[in-house]
């Protein structure tokens, strides 16, 4: 909406009247520093804008729906009422990034109505913190407005600057693309499309994906992204390169005109802007699970944060595989019952990662491809049916396994490919669920590769945002956590539901193993931190330490150092983190086992010591009931120096420190597994210059 006038942008800050005095309403943070205003056009038009410390970061920008069955709500409003307030609470996590949150913020609610005949009812609402803003949509119960068949949401974000962006494209089916680097007046989605990768992608407009993170020439950081997605189609963003406007895209389906269906009264999912003034405070911030409602489920008490190692990693490598008659390459099934001799998820072969876990302070082991479907799932059209989710094959003896583990002091997690078959799926879950709890199982990792079914829905869609939210739901009956791959984005449902402890949702390890486009990039997760991270817990499997994995794919490999595979249980933050490999790597490798043994996964505070988006991160972590810390650090394709200063340590206590970095030779393709560890005491004022390699890192252990 550049077409507004300087003069009422300048009316607009300056909190006056215009001359047809359309009064402009304003909210700030409780810092002061950052200042929405809200007002209405000549003709009725709602916009906004967003200042930080006086610099305005989103310009006038239009607010409004279409819809299928009536008119548009764009114009002929009128402000009924307004109403602001202030709150200010501290809530804890059961399980998180840090143990007390603050939530602090001033709001503001507008109330408009159609001045035309219809005179129907929204209401605005915003809210501001000092590390950034959301804002919904509410349209309450109404004489002429019963049914809302949402065809766009015309939310937009109009910026004044040509940021530095860190992008995907905004794909209505997966988040597997890598982070793209350039002017917000660069992107270009549509020409991301086709990959060779991607098993299945939609991608209709030149538009990103959420979270999209932007560096400013005076260094304000933006994230710009959704909070509290429930019955609502995924957000994403087109991209208006000429103009610098961002503007609202709602996932799609191909079964209706419609994208969202809405029984009056309700309220739309929060957006979101992040507003911070380096890159670090992006990590901190706190703003998108403070948007959602809090815990509905009561006690989470018997989900138990820890590190897991599974029956995983081998089936990318090519070791094992997933079925238990077909060929290797998953392209001929041995009929007949009959063991192709490569299955994985056996029975010895579990109890061996049991036996290890125990051994190694890891406190889960995950067993995918347990259950009868795998033989059937990959190049059939019509998938319903294939899987159960509580038939073993013949070589796995699941109560026997988890008996196993429970006297080894070890968890068995669950694992659910529903192949995108949702009804299967929906129709399964008391079934499954219950099975779950009858043997003391808490946590499952659920998968939807492939096109949704039923067809023409995408994952992304209000259908699968239902299914994915509604199978939470339900889990949390049963006793069971949900850590989701091919996931709909986190948008800090988990406070609501304690019970979605993780996902994927990004392009993860395994596009390391069989990626044809050389895997992911060093600088890769040094993006990902600062876009993805900032929704929520990811699952990225990290730890391997064999990583040319030359006995089984030489044309793969991890472009990471050893030292950074390390570092990644501090810096990528996950209730639940992978020790990934296979346990011959771990143990041909003691030394840098340690840490992962030692490590903790569950944090009472978090502290971003430095980072810059996409070049470098560096995160201090202290476990909850210890007291240890754990300092992790990795950088993107360039060597750097780092000066850690551990300022953040308890006053008066000296910690036995175990230095694990890279060594002086080491390079993330030349030579990934050269390390060094060094142990040394070390107190609140003791500093530390660490050399990292390229595509490296370094971790370090503070104990007590």
């Amino acid at each position: 909406m550049k077409y507004f006038s300087m003069f009422l942008l300048t009316i607009l800050l300056l909190g006056c009247q215009t001359e047809e005095k359309q009064e402009v309403y304003k909210v700030s943070s409780p810092n002061k520093e950052i200042e929405v205003g809200f007002g209405l056009s000549k003709s009725g038009e709602a916009y906004y804008s967003v200042v930080f410390n006086k610099k305005v970061i989103v310009d006038t920008s239009s607010l409004g729906f279409d819809f299928t069955n009536t008119k548009s709500f764009s114009d002929s409003l009128m402000v009924v009422n307004t109403e602001t307030k202030s709150f200010n609470e501290t809530w804890q996590m059961p399980w998180g990034e840090q143990l007390d949150v603050v939530n602090h913020y001033n709001e503001l609610k507008i109330q408009l109505e159609e001045t035309s005949s219809l005179k129907r009812k929204m209401n605005l609402i915003f809210k501001v913190y000092d590390d950034g803003i959301g804002f919904r949509y509410e349209f309450p119960e109404q004489e002429n407005f019963k049914e809302a068949l949402i065809s766009e949401e015309n939310t937009e974000f109009n910026l004044n600057e040509d940021y530095k962006t860190f992008w995907i494209p905004g794909d209505w089916d997966i988040y597997e693309h890598l982070y793209n680097t350039t002017k917000l007046s660069q992107v270009d989605a549509i020409s991301k499309r086709n990959h060779p990768n991607l098993a299945q992608t939609h991608i209709p407009n030149n538009a990103v994906n959420t979270p999209v993170t932007m560096v400013g020439s005076d260094g304000t950081h933006l994230s710009f992204h959704e909070a509290a997605l429930v019955d609502f189609s995924g957000m994403t963003l087109q991209v208006d390169t000429e103009n610098l406007d961002l503007k609202s895209v709602l996932v799609g389906s191909e079964n209706t005109e419609y994208k969202v269906k809405k029984i009056v009264p309700f309220e739309t999912p929060w957006r979101t802007i992040q507003i911070t003034k380096d890159a670090p405070s992006l990590i901190e911030s706190r703003l998108i699970v403070n948007l959602n409602e809090p815990n509905k489920i009561g006690d989470v008490s018997w989900f138990t944060p820890m590190k897991y190692t599974g029956v995983w990693w081998e089936m990318h490598l090519g070791k094992s595989s997933w079925d238990y008659g077909m060929t290797q390459d998953m392209s001929t099934w041995t009929e007949g019952g009959k063991s192709n001799g490569t299955h994985g998820a056996t029975t010895a072969n579990v109890k061996n990662y049991i036996d290890f876990s125990a051994k190694n302070n890891i406190g889960g082991v995950l067993v995918e491809g347990w259950n009868t479907g795998w033989e059937h799932w990959i190049g059939f059209e019509d998938r319903e049916g294939v899987f159960d989710f509580v038939t073993p094959y013949p070589d796995y003896d699941i109560e026997e396994v988890v008996r196993y583990g429970k006297e080894k002091g070890v968890q068995v997690i669950m694992h659910h490919e529903t192949s995108a078959a949702t009804e299967t799926y929906t129709k399964q879950q008391d079934t499954a669920y219950a099975l779950m709890q009858s043997l003391g199982m808490h946590a499952v990792k659920t998968g939807y590769v492939g096109k949704i079914l039923p067809k023409g829905e995408y994952h992304h869609g209000q259908y699968m945002v239902n299914h994915y939210n509604n199978a939470v739901i339900k889990a949390a009956g049963y006793q069971v956590a949900i850590n989701a791959h091919e996931p709909i984005k986190a948008t800090g449902l988990r406070r609501t539901y304690p019970n979605t402890i993780s996902r994927e949702g990004l392009r993860g390890q395994e596009f390391n193993a069989w990626a044809t486009d050389g895997g992911n990039p060093p600088e890769h997760l040094p993006i990902v931190a600062f876009t993805r991270m900032l929704a929520g817990p990811i699952d990225y499997t990290p730890g391997i330490f064999d990583i040319k994995f030359d006995d089984y794919k030489k044309d793969n490999q991890v472009n990471t150092t050893l030292g950074q595979q390390l570092a990644l249980y501090v810096v990528i933050y996950s209730p639940v983190q992978m020790a990934a490999d296979l346990v011959e790597h771990y143990e041909s490798r003691p030394d840098a086992l340690q840490f992962i043994k030692d490590v903790g996964v569950d944090w009472e505070a978090t502290d971003v010591l430095d980072g810059a988006v996409g070049d470098f991160v560096v995160i201090a972590r202290k476990e909850r009931q210890t007291g240890n810390w754990f300092v992790g650090g990795i950088t993107d394709e360039n060597s750097r120096t780092i000066d850690l200063d551990f300022s953040f340590l308890e006053e008066g206590v000296t910690y036995k420190a175990s230095i694990y970095k890279d060594g002086k030779d080491a390079h993330w393709d030349t030579n990934p597994t050269s390390l060094e560890i060094e142990h040394m005491e070390i107190t609140k004022d003791s500093k530390m210059t660490l050399e990292l390699a390229e595509g490296g890192g370094f971790a370090i252990s503070l104990m007590k």
